[in-house]
């Protein structure tokens, strides 16, 4: 029997991994026959309006919405009231619709389902919410400070000793700790500590959220929505409403970006709740507005770090402090910042404390490599202010300190073969970092790390008569993996990749699949595919030796054809088995599901080129290089889609990007016009190249590429405004006007 976990050939032996056919589904996305979310319309379908608080933190005196149910159009109303009560500790359901307090501008209190948006939007305005307000907290200082107004009463700090007497508004820390801090500082000939601080920021998908929810009378709702994950959707959105998850299913649409954001629900138990009310199907479509106000940007920061070095470069010694805001409830990011600040450095002696921080705003969630890029900020600064002290060339810098195979990372594991040093080669032997810059211009070195994930997938491979290989997976395609899951077949299976077809299924129609995050779908879904080809090529096996009337044993798979090992019959091409199925045991399809281990960590060194105009400090990207280990580039096309895309989200961040909130905790730029992305005018061409070490832990050598990308930019274009301007800029944005600030500052100016 073929062994599913075998590693298959070497890179140089593959005939379509590797190679860039165009994607399955590139000519339904650019005719506009693709369907999204918000695109589907059922017959006498209601639209859905959800009121949201116009407060910060408040309590919830009374809701009345007698008024709204008597308008014109409309045929249902909830509150939380009909709901079944939450666990206290499901802060899913809790954030979804507001109980006894509202704890952020914006969170939903209501929803209406009328026969236009118009109509349920009016509607949604007469409801009657009376509120006492309360004072809010809005920075980590404020939230942490000893007499701060407190979110939730209750809340009792995990991982501290002893533990805390009172509630506060630090649900947790995180501590990582080796060596010896106090001998390692004395070894240490230079020492810098900093303090930096980060703000929320959005990940700017262009679809917003919507939904489409019918619920039939026995309680059973089919829900068609935009996500990274359609289990996910199914199972939270049954406990919401206290069903069991097989009273739902959940197909997914076409998805128009998510980048972390679309890992969670907001509108689906809503939906679902008004459709059973109404008992018709109701659509609900977020404004751009909504997004903003009521969806999950990423963390704000505080952070302090301090590292000492040698005179030789090594880093002997690192201490950090780490506050990562999580919205209104508790969360994990500063776990995961802790997680990866020392990732890509041997640091034999360090200390690191993070603190999970509530605030009066929107609920946190992921924004790819969540809470790494603000960690890589703070370390990549430190230890860029240290080869400059040092006269150190600040590749090599990092080479002396880099991790490699062996080494241990700081939450524990250790490291299987990784690209990290390879990266770094790879940009120091790049022509680009030899171009010689202007006045004003000056270039930054930054590294990233990611540690991926693998968690459970499920593929089901069918063989049509034809020869037509259909796969079908639980991963929603928010990269290409539709692709990258074609090319593994054709690879396994020996035919022609346009002899694929990928489909995503519905939670009806495929085995439980996790979500598509962390940079986990080429790896992990990737695998059970891998596994049911080789189960079908088992298959096919069985049934030409059946057609030869030999043994199994005899008989061998290559190219797409099944061979004779003896030679004594010509071989059988896969599409002349299929067709002969019926007559030799019927439909050719095999299942393979697993929970997959072994997801191999993600390094990532990028060099940016700017340029600073001294008059304005506006910043002028020249130019951009990004080198990535990808393990395998199974479609090499869309892996370096995939860099360039979190390196233009990285400069986004680091220059314009930043949650306005006023004094009363109303957030004053929830649209693209006031909150600025970056626009193709705004980057020059960004330059990748592909570092493949392969993961020895997947068949093909795959180690995630989606989200390391975006780790090291802010760090890299901090770097470089140094070395233009002697700048070190420590607080995001880092826009024209704080640039501009430290210049006049820097030169003595008014």
């Amino acid at each position: 029997m073929t062994d599913i976990n075998a590693v298959s050939n070497t890179p140089n032996s593959y005939k379509w991994v590797g190679t860039r056919p165009v994607r399955h589904d590139g000519l339904e996305k650019v005719n506009g026959h693709a369907r999204f979310a918000a695109d589907l319309s059922l017959p006498r379908m209601l639209s859905g309006h959800v009121l949201r608080s116009p407060f910060a933190h408040a309590r919830i005196i009374s809701i009345d919405t007698k008024e709204a149910e008597a308008m014109p159009g409309v045929k249902a109303v909830i509150t939380s009231a009909d709901f079944p009560e939450p666990h206290r500790k499901d802060y899913v359901s809790l954030n979804l619709m507001a109980r006894d307090k509202v704890f952020y501008e914006g969170q939903a209190v209501a929803a209406v389902a009328a026969g236009t948006k118009r109509q349920a939007k009016a509607a949604a305005e007469k409801i009657v919410v009376q509120y006492q307000e309360l004072p809010h907290v809005l920075s980590i200082d404020e939230a942490m400070a000893e007499d701060a107004p407190l979110l939730h009463e209750n809340l009792i700090t995990k991982g501290v000793e002893p533990v805390p007497g009172k509630a506060s508004n630090i649900p947790s820390r995180t501590l990582f700790e080796r060596g010896d801090l106090d001998a390692g500082f004395k070894e240490a000939d230079v020492v810098f500590e900093q303090e930096f601080t980060t703000k929320v920021v959005h990940q700017g998908y262009i679809e917003p959220h919507a939904v489409v929810a019918d619920t039939s009378s026995d309680d059973r709702s089919v829900i068609w929505c935009s996500s990274q994950g359609h289990f996910m959707i199914r199972a939270k959105t049954a406990a919401m409403l206290g069903w069991e998850p097989s009273q739902l299913k959940v197909i997914p649409a076409e998805i128009g970006g998510g980048f972390g954001g679309k890992t969670t629900i907001y509108l689906e138990p809503l939906a679902a709740k008004l459709s059973q009310k109404a008992k018709r199907p109701v659509k609900i479509v977020m404004s751009r507005d909504e997004v903003f106000r009521a969806t999950g940007p990423t963390p704000g920061t505080k952070l302090r770090i301090k590292l000492g070095a040698k005179k030789n470069g090594k880093i002997v010694a690192g201490k950090a402090w780490l506050a990562y805001e999580n919205g209104a409830y508790p969360g994990i990011w500063g776990m995961l910042g802790a997680m990866c600040l020392f990732a890509p450095y041997d640091i034999p002696n360090f200390y690191v404390e993070a603190f999970e921080v509530v605030v009066n705003k929107p609920v946190n969630i992921a924004y790819r490599a969540p809470s790494a890029p603000m960690a890589a900020f703070a370390t990549e600064t430190v230890v860029d202010q240290i080869a400059r002290e040092l006269k150190l060339d600040p590749i090599e810098l990092r080479l002396i300190n880099a991790v490699e195979e062996g080494s241990r990372k700081p939450d524990g594991p250790k490291y299987g073969p990784i690209g990290f040093k390879e990266t770094l080669e790879a940009i120091r032997n790049h022509p680009n970092y030899s171009i010689p810059l202007g006045p004003n211009q000056g270039r930054g070195i930054a590294s990233g790390y990611w540690f991926n994930i693998g968690e459970s997938s499920s593929a089901t491979v069918h063989l049509t008569e034809d020869g037509t290989a259909i796969v079908v997976t639980g991963s929603p395609d928010i990269g290409g993996s539709r692709a990258s899951m074609a090319l593994m077949a054709a690879e396994e299976l020996g035919i022609d990749v346009k002899l694929v077809q990928p489909r995503v299924a519905d939670t009806d129609s495929i085995g439980f699949t996790d979500v598509t995050e962390g940079s986990r779908t080429t790896f992990a879904t990737g695998m059970a595919v891998v596994g049911a080809c080789r189960q079908l090529i088992d298959e096919l096996r069985k049934r030409a030796a059946m057609m030869w009337e030999v043994d199994i044993d005899e008989v061998e798979w290559m190219d797409g054809n099944a061979l004779h090992t003896v030679n004594k019959h010509a071989p059988l091409a896969l599409a002349e088995i299929t067709k002969s199925a019926k007559k030799t045991g019927g439909p050719l399809t095999t299942t393979h599901s697993l929970e997959a281990r072994g997801a191999g960590a993600a390094f990532s060194t990028q060099m940016c080129d700017l340029e600073v105009d001294p008059e304005t400090g506006a910043v002028t990207i020249l130019r951009y290089t990004t080198a990535q280990d990808a393990g395998t580039a199974i479609h090499p096309g869309y892996v370096e889609g995939q860099f360039q895309g979190g390196v233009a989200q990285g400069i986004g961040w680091a220059l314009n990007e930043e949650y306005v909130h006023n004094a009363e905790g109303v957030m004053e730029n929830p649209g693209f016009l006031d909150y600025r992305i970056p626009v193709a005018s705004d980057l020059p061409m960004i330059e990748t190249i592909i570092v493949e070490v392969p993961n020895p832990k997947h068949p093909y050598g795959v180690r995630g590429v989606g989200e390391v990308g975006i780790v090291p930019p802010i760090p890299a274009v901090a770097n470089a405004i140094h070395d233009a301007t002697g700048l070190r800029m420590r607080r995001l944005p880092m826009s024209p006007m704080t640039i501009l600030a430290g210049l006049n500052q820097k030169n003595g100016s008014a």
